[in-house]
C-alpha cells in the first residue's frame, strides 16, 4: 500500500515540472534551420570529401555511414543514409564546439570549407 501512494506522488510532483503545453495534433514536428547547408546536405560521401577534405573519422552502421569533420573550430557529424538503390547521402548534421559546446551547423560548415587540411 506504501509503495502505491509513493509511486502516487511521485507522479504527481513529475506532472507538476511540466509546462503544461502540448504542441497540436497533427503539428509538423520542428525544424532546425537549414540555411547554409545547401552544400552539404543531399551530398555523397565524394561530395563531402570534396568540400572538407578526409574525414577525422568513419562509422558505418548496416548501410548508413557517419563522417566526421573537425577543425579548432567545431566538429561537424554528417549522416548519410541510402536511399533506394542509390548510394548514402547525407541527411542529418550535427555540430559542436571541440569542447562540446554548441554551434550553429551552417557556421561550422563554413569554418571547415576554410581549413585548408590544418587542425
Amino acid at each position: 500500500m506504501k509503495s502505491n501512494i509513493a509511486i502516487g506522488t511521485l507522479t504527481l510532483a513529475l506532472a507538476a515540472c511540466t509546462t503544461g503545453t502540448r504542441p497540436a495534433v497533427g503539428a509538423a514536428p520542428a525544424r532546425l534551420a537549414a540555411v547554409g547547408l545547401e552544400r552539404v546536405i543531399g551530398q555523397d560521401a565524394g561530395g563531402l570529401t570534396r568540400l572538407f577534405g578526409q574525414p577525422d573519422q568513419e562509422v558505418r552502421e548496416g548501410t548508413a555511414r557517419k563522417l566526421q569533420f573537425a577543425s579548432g573550430i567545431c566538429v561537424l557529424d554528417a549522416y548519410l543514409y541510402p536511399k533506394g538503390g542509390q548510394a548514402p547521402r547525407v541527411t542529418w548534421l550535427d555540430a559542436r564546439q571541440p569542447d562540446g559546446r554548441a554551434i550553429d551547423r551552417a557556421s561550422c560548415v563554413a569554418a571547415l570549407t576554410r581549413r585548408d587540411g590544418g587542425r
